[in-house]
């Protein structure tokens, strides 16, 4: 009879700093960032993979945390929502511009879904062209991924369209 291991090292690089941790190969990636290298950000809502709340980039893509084995991302750049802000050139922290947004523009209530709201718009803006202005068609795209049991999204949308026009205005 073979032994089958049941804990393995974990590699990554979480939010631009190389972390490890021995995590049960049966741990979602969601739990691994929460328990084991204590980034709470990260929220768990259905354990469905259907809310969004626990969405990170895994190398630079958005992925439901809950869905995915710590040990398949083995080796992999994630970004959280505590990896959203920026360091400042006095030693302090900038907002994301969609984190600007959504407090700018009042587009949370319990904040439960806000982390995976706020990494899913930041990775889709970040992707799109900054100097085109910003569809409703993708705006509803940017949020439709991610459910919101307390806003009615819009504000939600609001922000989002903040955080594009911010981001054009940077880029010119």
């Amino acid at each position: 009879m073979t032994s089958i291991d049941t804990e393995r090292t974990v590699s990554l690089t979480v939010n631009g700093v190389p972390r490890e941790a021995r995590v049960p190969v049966r741990r979602v990636l969601a739990d691994a960032l929460r328990d084991d290298l204590g980034l709470t950000g990260t929220h768990v809502g259905c354990a469905h993979g259907v809310c969004g709340s626990c969405t990170v980039l895994v190398d630079g893509e958005p992925v439901r945390s809950c869905l995915v084995l710590a040990v398949q991302v083995d080796g992999a750049a994630v970004t959280t929502v505590e990896g959203l802000a920026r360091d400042d050139h006095r030693g302090g922290q900038v907002l994301h511009p969609v984190q600007e947004a959504f407090r700018e523009c009042h587009a949370l209530q319990c904040g439960y879904c806000t982390p995976g709201f706020l990494v899913t718009i930041a990775a889709g803006l970040e992707a799109r062209d900054a100097a085109q202005e910003i569809t409703e068609e993708e705006v509803d795209e940017l949020v439709g991924g991610n459910l919101c049991r307390c806003t009615g999204y819009a504000n939600i949308k609001k922000a989002v369209r903040h955080a594009a026009a911010t981001m054009r205005e940077d880029a010119r």
